[in-house]
């Protein structure tokens, strides 16, 4: 018989400044859960792969390369391992950092 894990993470996860949580990790992939309350910042940093970003809920302004992105729920955003980039939140946000 399969074994079901229901993971209740993300829904419980609070708005309280940055939240990161390591949804999965294994030799091929991480899954990280970011929480960012309304004007808080995930400061500057870099990711070592190739990254993906989907925004779950609320709005976010991912800056990079001296670009602003404005991303809302329910969209993608793909950008390269080792570019320093930062985020801010406009609303109560979370987001998947998919690597």
């Amino acid at each position: 018989m399969y074994m079901i894990d229901i993971d209740n993470t993300i829904e419980q996860q609070p708005f309280d400044g940055l939240q990161v949580e390591q949804l999965v990790k294994n030799d091929t992939l991480e899954i990280l859960s970011i929480s960012l309350a309304k004007n808080s910042i995930f400061p500057k940093h870099t990711s070592p792969k190739d990254a993906h970003l989907i925004v779950l809920e609320g709005s976010i302004d991912f800056y990079i390369e001296n670009q602003s992105v404005n991303l809302r729920a329910q969209q993608h955003f793909s950008f390269s391992k080792e570019v320093e980039h930062w985020v801010s939140a406009k609303k109560d946000a979370k987001f998947l950092i998919i690597r």
